[in-house]
């Protein structure tokens, strides 16, 4: 297994926050998220008409996504050939709550497509797929807790078997007025080294 892997960079969405790589790029305080959420994505000069009928989970995995892939400057006329490598501890709860207020009353039944679509935590998978045509291994993981083992460990597995030439993972959190984001890329280049403490440091910037 080769333990050359470096973290190339990486990138927090949270407490009102946007930092890529350590350094605030946005911050809104006073803002509840959809609110902070959508002026983020502008701040970002981020181009994805589709962004506005994400379900939040969905918005800031995509965003945290963007701010990343679109600095290593990717060729969108051509696949890419990044994984993707998620998790988070609610899974899409917050949507699924949303959903179950529209169908629990037979007299008041209204379900909502656009509601539904969003009621599993990979649909976001698939929105940051569509932009940047991503089609190789892509997983959602649920932990009772952000596990730096578990995408260490799987992450270089996607590596050393050649599935994927680079990897985003991390932690994408949305329940009620929680929300945390903490991506980071891995490839063969980069300053930091993938390894579980380094992992573990960056995730608790």
């Amino acid at each position: 297994m080769n333990t050359n892997y470096k973290i190339t960079s990486y990138c927090h969405i949270k407490n009102s926050k946007v930092s890529l790589n350590g350094s605030v790029i946005f911050s809104e305080q006073l803002l509840d998220f959809p609110e902070f959420i959508k002026a983020a994505y502008k701040s970002q000069d981020t181009k994805y008409p589709k962004f506005f009928k994400m379900d939040n989970l969905s918005k800031l995995a995509f965003l945290a996504a963007d701010i990343l892939l679109k600095n290593e400057n990717l060729n969108l006329e051509e696949t890419n050939n990044i994984a993707l490598v998620f998790s988070n501890k609610a899974s899409s709860l917050d949507t699924d709550r949303s959903h179950q207020k529209a169908i629990q009353h037979k007299d008041n039944y209204f379900p909502s497509p656009a509601v539904f679509v969003y009621t599993l935590p990979n649909i976001c998978l698939g929105e940051i797929s569509i932009k940047y045509k991503l089609y190789t291994e892509n997983s959602f993981f649920i932990f009772d807790h952000f596990n730096a083992k578990h995408l260490l460990t799987y992450t270089n597995s996607l590596l050393d078997t050649n599935k994927a030439e680079s990897v985003l993972c991390g932690w994408v959190e949305f329940e009620g007025d929680h929300y945390e984001a903490f991506l980071y890329l891995v490839s063969n280049e980069g300053n930091i080294e993938h390894n579980k403490q380094n992992i573990i440091t960056l995730y608790n910037t």
